[in-house]
């Protein structure tokens, strides 16, 4: 159907794929359940303009192009690998100032400001340095297309809408998730 080989289980796997914690979640929740539901969904604005940038990038031939030069899959990799470390070292130092000296509610005021977080462009770097969304989309995504159909384009956008709506739904589920832990954590 549409060029597509097995809808239920590329429907299957995506909601299993997109259920696995990831530096996206992760990033989508904290945000949420510091700046509120809007900065969430900025932030999955973010996760769903890389995911829509690796989808065209796997759509115009990325695959062959990595296939054809491996050295640069695994720099994109490497790259990756290092922002996510950093991120990873910016939450756990941020983790250890709030373990040692817990905020009091007049020092919630410092926490950076809204303007200072870009959520939007963080999370967009997070998308497309993320190696789980790269390799999902180089290798699972291609295996759902019959390379000889004639629209194989129609093919690809169907299966981004169903990426992209499941990943919507979780992304939902986490902001109001984030928002309601952190109410009541504050109570």
């Amino acid at each position: 159907m549409f060029g597509i080989t097995d809808l239920t289980t590329f429907i299957i796997g995506t909601i299993l794929i997109v259920l696995l914690p990831g530096p996206n979640s992760l990033y989508v929740m904290s945000v949420a359940s510091r700046y509120g539901i809007r900065t969430g969904y900025a932030a999955a604005c973010g996760v769903f303009t890389g995911d829509s940038i690796l989808i065209l990038c796997t759509i115009l031939g990325a695959a062959s192009l990595l296939k054809a030069f491996p050295i640069l899959f695994v720099v994109l990799k490497l790259t990756g690998a290092c922002y996510l470390a950093y991120l990873g070292f910016k939450l756990l130092q941020s983790a250890y100032q709030t373990w040692n000296k817990p905020p009091h509610p007049t020092e919630m005021a410092d926490l950076p400001r809204l303007d200072q977080i870009h959520p939007y462009r963080t999370a967009l770097s997070i998308s497309l340095l993320n190696p789980k969304a790269i390799l999902f989309f180089l290798s699972f995504f291609l295996q759902f297309v019959q390379p000889n159909y004639a629209y194989p384009a129609l093919s690809f956008l169907i299966l981004a809408i169903i990426v992209q709506l499941v990943s919507f739904t979780y992304l939902t589920a986490l902001i109001f998730s984030g928002v309601k832990l952190a109410n009541f954590f504050k109570h």
